[in-house]
Protein backbone atom coordinates (compact mmCIF):
# COMPACT_ATOMS: atom_id res chain seq x y z
CA UNK A 1 0.00 0.00 0.00
CA UNK A 2 1.32 3.48 -1.35
CA UNK A 3 0.43 6.38 1.80
CA UNK A 4 0.21 9.81 -0.19
CA UNK A 5 0.00 13.39 0.87
CA UNK A 6 0.23 16.58 -1.33
CA UNK A 7 0.16 20.17 -0.76
CA UNK A 8 -0.75 23.40 -3.79
CA UNK A 9 2.00 25.53 -4.87
CA UNK A 10 1.94 29.19 -5.38
CA UNK A 11 4.25 28.57 -8.51
CA UNK A 12 2.77 29.57 -11.77
CA UNK A 13 4.83 26.66 -12.95
CA UNK A 14 3.98 23.76 -10.04
CA UNK A 15 0.50 21.64 -10.07
CA UNK A 16 1.01 20.45 -7.01
CA UNK A 17 3.75 18.72 -4.71
CA UNK A 18 3.29 15.46 -3.34
CA UNK A 19 5.52 12.67 -1.23
CA UNK A 20 4.52 9.26 -0.60
CA UNK A 21 5.67 5.93 1.67
CA UNK A 22 5.41 2.27 0.74
CA UNK A 23 4.03 -0.13 3.86
CA UNK A 24 5.10 -3.12 2.09
CA UNK A 25 6.20 -4.89 -1.25
CA UNK A 26 3.40 -5.33 -3.68
CA UNK A 27 2.17 -3.78 -7.28
CA UNK A 28 0.31 -0.89 -7.89
CA UNK A 29 -1.73 0.64 -11.26
CA UNK A 30 0.22 3.58 -12.76
CA UNK A 31 -2.47 5.58 -14.26
CA UNK A 32 -2.82 7.77 -17.14
CA UNK A 33 -0.98 11.47 -16.58
CA UNK A 34 -0.70 14.53 -19.03
CA UNK A 35 2.20 15.98 -16.73
CA UNK A 36 5.64 16.01 -16.26
CA UNK A 37 6.97 15.46 -12.48
CA UNK A 38 10.38 15.27 -11.21
CA UNK A 39 10.97 13.12 -7.99
CA UNK A 40 13.10 12.01 -5.81
CA UNK A 41 13.14 8.62 -4.37
CA UNK A 42 14.67 7.04 -1.63
CA UNK A 43 15.03 2.89 -1.35
CA UNK A 44 17.91 0.59 -0.68
CA UNK A 45 19.48 2.91 1.21
CA UNK A 46 19.96 5.29 -1.57
CA UNK A 47 18.72 8.52 -3.22
CA UNK A 48 17.64 8.89 -6.69
CA UNK A 49 16.79 11.89 -9.12
CA UNK A 50 13.75 11.14 -11.85
CA UNK A 51 12.44 12.77 -14.37
CA UNK A 52 9.30 11.57 -15.55
CA UNK A 53 6.87 12.30 -18.90
CA UNK A 54 3.24 11.64 -19.51
CA UNK A 55 1.49 8.25 -19.35
CA UNK A 56 -0.53 7.27 -22.13
CA UNK A 57 -1.99 4.32 -20.79
CA UNK A 58 -2.14 2.82 -17.50
CA UNK A 59 0.30 -0.13 -16.74
CA UNK A 60 1.14 -2.43 -13.45
CA UNK A 61 3.90 -1.03 -11.55
CA UNK A 62 6.34 -2.70 -8.76
CA UNK A 63 6.17 -1.57 -5.07
CA UNK A 64 9.58 -2.11 -3.18
CA UNK A 65 9.17 -2.19 0.59
CA UNK A 66 9.76 1.07 3.03
CA UNK A 67 10.04 3.45 -0.28
CA UNK A 68 9.89 7.04 -0.14
CA UNK A 69 9.13 9.10 -2.83
CA UNK A 70 8.91 13.36 -3.51
CA UNK A 71 7.72 14.23 -6.67
CA UNK A 72 7.01 17.98 -8.38
CA UNK A 73 4.11 17.44 -10.59
CA UNK A 74 4.32 20.70 -13.21
CA UNK A 75 2.01 22.34 -14.65
CA UNK A 76 1.16 21.41 -18.08
CA UNK A 77 3.53 23.35 -20.72
CA UNK A 78 6.40 23.69 -18.40
CA UNK A 79 9.17 21.02 -19.50
CA UNK A 80 13.57 20.95 -19.85
CA UNK A 81 14.23 21.84 -23.37
CA UNK A 82 17.22 19.47 -23.50
CA UNK A 83 14.87 16.42 -22.46
CA UNK A 84 11.65 17.39 -23.45
CA UNK A 85 8.02 15.11 -22.28
CA UNK A 86 7.93 13.46 -26.01
CA UNK A 87 11.67 11.55 -24.87
CA UNK A 88 10.35 10.58 -21.19
CA UNK A 89 6.68 9.24 -22.29
CA UNK A 90 5.16 6.16 -21.02
CA UNK A 91 7.60 5.33 -18.48
CA UNK A 92 10.92 5.55 -20.67
CA UNK A 93 12.15 7.53 -17.06
CA UNK A 94 15.54 9.47 -17.12
CA UNK A 95 17.23 9.38 -13.31
CA UNK A 96 20.62 11.39 -12.93
CA UNK A 97 23.72 10.48 -11.72
CA UNK A 98 24.37 10.74 -8.21
CA UNK A 99 27.23 13.26 -7.38
CA UNK A 100 27.35 13.13 -3.19
CA UNK A 101 24.76 11.72 -1.01
CA UNK A 102 23.46 14.78 -0.89
CA UNK A 103 23.41 16.21 -4.42
CA UNK A 104 22.66 15.06 -7.82
CA UNK A 105 24.32 15.94 -11.74
CA UNK A 106 22.37 18.12 -13.85
CA UNK A 107 23.68 20.49 -16.67
CA UNK A 108 27.18 20.20 -15.36
CA UNK A 109 26.10 20.81 -11.98
CA UNK A 110 25.53 19.13 -8.77
CA UNK A 111 22.16 20.16 -7.09
CA UNK A 112 21.00 19.54 -3.46
CA UNK A 113 17.74 17.22 -3.35
CA UNK A 114 14.82 19.21 -2.88
CA UNK A 115 12.57 18.42 -0.44
CA UNK A 116 8.85 18.81 0.22
CA UNK A 117 9.30 22.37 1.91
CA UNK A 118 11.98 23.81 -0.54
CA UNK A 119 10.72 22.48 -3.97
CA UNK A 120 9.99 26.28 -5.14
CA UNK A 121 13.04 27.55 -4.22
CA UNK A 122 14.36 24.55 -6.48
CA UNK A 123 12.20 25.31 -9.33
CA UNK A 124 13.17 29.22 -9.53
CA UNK A 125 16.70 28.11 -9.25
CA UNK A 126 15.87 25.96 -12.56
CA UNK A 127 14.32 28.74 -13.91
CA UNK A 128 16.51 30.99 -13.52
CA UNK A 129 19.43 28.99 -14.95
CA UNK A 130 17.27 27.88 -18.09
CA UNK A 131 17.10 24.58 -17.33
CA UNK A 132 13.27 24.36 -16.95
CA UNK A 133 11.01 26.55 -19.06
CA UNK A 134 7.23 26.97 -19.45
CA UNK A 135 5.71 27.45 -23.13
CA UNK A 136 3.26 30.95 -23.29
CA UNK A 137 1.48 29.69 -26.05
CA UNK A 138 0.48 26.42 -24.50
CA UNK A 139 -0.63 28.82 -21.54
CA UNK A 140 -3.06 30.72 -24.04
CA UNK A 141 -4.35 27.21 -25.81
CA UNK A 142 -5.30 25.67 -22.08
CA UNK A 143 -6.96 28.97 -21.08
CA UNK A 144 -8.63 28.86 -24.22
CA UNK A 145 -7.54 32.26 -25.51
CA UNK A 146 -6.91 32.36 -28.84
CA UNK A 147 -3.37 32.80 -30.52
CA UNK A 148 -2.20 34.49 -33.89
CA UNK A 149 -0.71 31.04 -34.64
CA UNK A 150 -1.64 28.72 -37.20
CA UNK A 151 -3.59 25.58 -35.72
CA UNK A 152 -0.50 23.36 -37.46
CA UNK A 153 2.02 25.41 -35.27
CA UNK A 154 0.04 25.38 -32.01
CA UNK A 155 -0.18 21.95 -32.04
CA UNK A 156 3.69 21.61 -32.74
CA UNK A 157 4.50 23.98 -29.86
CA UNK A 158 1.65 21.80 -28.12
CA UNK A 159 3.57 18.59 -28.52
CA UNK A 160 7.12 19.63 -28.23
CA UNK A 161 5.64 21.21 -24.62
CA UNK A 162 3.93 18.53 -23.25
CA UNK A 163 5.08 15.40 -25.53
CA UNK A 164 0.91 15.01 -26.27
CA UNK A 165 -1.22 16.29 -28.67
CA UNK A 166 -3.93 18.59 -26.96
CA UNK A 167 -7.28 16.56 -27.43
CA UNK A 168 -5.08 13.41 -25.43
CA UNK A 169 -4.32 15.93 -22.63
CA UNK A 170 -8.28 16.45 -22.66
CA UNK A 171 -8.93 12.78 -22.51
CA UNK A 172 -6.64 11.93 -19.74
CA UNK A 173 -7.61 14.66 -17.60
CA UNK A 174 -11.47 13.17 -18.51
CA UNK A 175 -10.48 10.09 -17.36
CA UNK A 176 -8.55 10.84 -14.21
CA UNK A 177 -11.73 12.98 -13.08
CA UNK A 178 -14.11 10.01 -13.53
CA UNK A 179 -12.12 8.17 -11.74
CA UNK A 180 -12.25 10.66 -8.84
CA UNK A 181 -16.08 10.86 -9.12
CA UNK A 182 -16.51 7.08 -8.74
CA UNK A 183 -13.93 6.96 -5.63
CA UNK A 184 -15.98 9.68 -3.58
CA UNK A 185 -19.02 7.38 -4.64
CA UNK A 186 -21.05 9.28 -7.48
CA UNK A 187 -23.17 6.16 -9.31
CA UNK A 188 -21.42 5.66 -12.65
CA UNK A 189 -24.39 6.90 -15.35
CA UNK A 190 -23.77 10.34 -13.06
CA UNK A 191 -20.45 9.96 -13.75
CA UNK A 192 -20.95 9.15 -17.56
CA UNK A 193 -23.07 12.92 -17.42
CA UNK A 194 -20.66 15.15 -15.18
CA UNK A 195 -17.39 14.09 -17.41
CA UNK A 196 -18.94 14.39 -20.74
CA UNK A 197 -19.03 10.96 -21.96
CA UNK A 198 -21.76 9.36 -24.33
CA UNK A 199 -22.54 7.01 -22.82
CA UNK A 200 -21.93 3.92 -20.31
CA UNK A 201 -19.58 1.77 -22.44
CA UNK A 202 -18.06 5.07 -23.74
CA UNK A 203 -16.50 5.64 -20.07
CA UNK A 204 -15.84 1.66 -19.56
CA UNK A 205 -13.21 2.00 -22.34
CA UNK A 206 -11.73 5.03 -21.79
CA UNK A 207 -10.78 3.76 -18.06
CA UNK A 208 -10.08 0.70 -19.45
CA UNK A 209 -7.40 2.30 -21.27
CA UNK A 210 -6.21 5.10 -18.92
CA UNK A 211 -7.03 3.66 -15.49
CA UNK A 212 -6.38 0.10 -15.85
CA UNK A 213 -10.08 -0.46 -14.36
CA UNK A 214 -13.58 -0.69 -14.98
CA UNK A 215 -16.04 1.93 -13.41
CA UNK A 216 -17.17 -0.79 -10.98
CA UNK A 217 -13.82 -1.60 -10.08
CA UNK A 218 -12.76 1.32 -9.25
CA UNK A 219 -15.63 2.47 -7.53
CA UNK A 220 -14.75 -0.51 -4.80
CA UNK A 221 -11.41 0.46 -4.44
CA UNK A 222 -10.20 -2.37 -5.90
CA UNK A 223 -6.72 -1.92 -6.65
CA UNK A 224 -4.15 0.26 -5.39
CA UNK A 225 -3.89 3.67 -7.80
CA UNK A 226 -0.89 6.28 -8.16
CA UNK A 227 -1.21 9.35 -6.97
CA UNK A 228 -4.51 11.17 -8.14
CA UNK A 229 -6.29 14.17 -7.46
CA UNK A 230 -8.73 16.54 -8.90
CA UNK A 231 -7.29 18.86 -11.71
CA UNK A 232 -9.44 21.90 -13.78
CA UNK A 233 -11.33 20.14 -16.55
CA UNK A 234 -9.86 21.35 -20.33
CA UNK A 235 -13.08 21.62 -21.95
Amino acid sequence: MIVFEDRLSDSPLIERVWRSHSERTGTFRSIAASTFEMVVSRHGGRRFFTMRGPETQATLAELPADGEWLAIRFKVGTFVPHLTPATLTDRRDVTLPEATRHSFWLNGSAWEYPDFENAETFVNRLCTKGILVRDPVVDAALAGGATALPARMLQRHFLRATGLPFGAVRRIERARCATILLREGMPILDVVQQAGYYDQAHLTRSLRHYIGQTPAAISRGAEQLSFLYKTPRLD
